[in-house]
């Protein structure tokens, strides 16, 4: 019997609605144009941001799905905020019931994955003042980082039963609070161990020795979101080399979606296709 070769073809590169926008390019916000722009431009898929999104009325959400399949795009991404960091048990069911109710609405557009996050302490003045401090916090006083991985844990947990019935998974992000680290995503993961919940890996939120905390989330990564900066960061700048992320993912067996996220003063529709071009070289 003759063996069967294995495919070596390249990864599918997506774009977030978040590229265009970025909460300030308000001619850029409406995600229809998001969709047909991301088409123009040559993407394979088109990831939501949820704040984005003007509705949640049935109808405009088949209206999205439709606009995707008529630009011959997958609706393949949903990335939404939520903060499991309380202790206040009626503040993390209100988080709680946010991620349920937003794993429906990607069930309902025919969106196989969405992004989730533990949320931050809270106790930065602002989220620039977060990121002048490298994404480090302290936690809320009386409380420490223990008291928070088993809120989390707990809070992700109520919303495992509802992804497994709508066929949504959901990714745990390295996305500062207890996500800051690979060994906080995975101990989370680790935890629950569902194979609803798993990583979604954002390339630029390891502001220190990247490659190595790459690596370590490779494994259990169902999605990600690669960041570039062209124009010079709107936060910072890494200078990431994609070859080298290519090769990790490589090696780790990752097939799945890589969604841009610009986050570069360019203007986005220059930078994204510099970036879709720069993907398609190096996955």
């Amino acid at each position: 019997m003759k063996e069967m070769k294995i495919s070596e073809r390249g990864n599918r590169i997506a774009v977030s609605t978040y590229s265009f926008w970025q909460f300030k390019n308000e001619d850029l916000r409406d995600i229809e144009t998001c969709i047909q722009l991301a088409s123009e431009m040559g993407f394979d898929g088109v990831e939501l941001l949820h704040r984005q999104m003007e509705s949640e009325e049935p109808e405009y959400l088949q209206r999205l799905k439709r606009t995707a399949f008529m630009n011959g795009l997958d609706l393949c991404g949903f990335s939404i905020h939520q903060g499991f960091l309380s202790p206040d048990f009626e503040t993390r069911q209100t988080h709680i019931d946010h991620t349920i109710h937003c794993t429906e609405l990607a069930y309902q557009m025919g969106i196989p994955t969405v992004r989730v996050n533990t949320g931050t302490w809270g106790t930065s003045a602002s989220f620039d003042e977060l990121m002048a401090n490298r994404g480090i916090e302290p936690p809320k006083e009386g409380y420490t980082d223990e008291d928070g991985f088993g809120w989390v844990i707990a809070s992700l947990e109520r919303c495992i039963p509802t992804a497994e019935k709508c066929g949504v998974v959901l990714g745990l992000e390295n996305h500062w609070g207890l996500g800051r680290t690979p060994e906080g995503v995975l101990r989370i993961v680790n935890a629950i161990d569902s194979p609803w919940l798993q990583v979604t890996m954002d390339t630029g939120n390891f502001l220190e020795d990247p490659y190595d905390r790459l690596e370590l989330l490779a494994p259990k990564t169902a999605y990600v979101q690669a960041k570039t900066y062209y124009g010079g960061g709107i936060w910072y700048t890494l200078d990431l080399d994609y070859d080298q992320i290519g090769e990790i993912l490589r090696r780790n067996s990752y097939r799945g979606y890589i969604s841009l996220e610009f986050e570069g003063e360019e203007d986005p529709r220059i930078a994204v296709p510099k970036s879709l071009e720069l993907f398609r070289n190096s996955f």
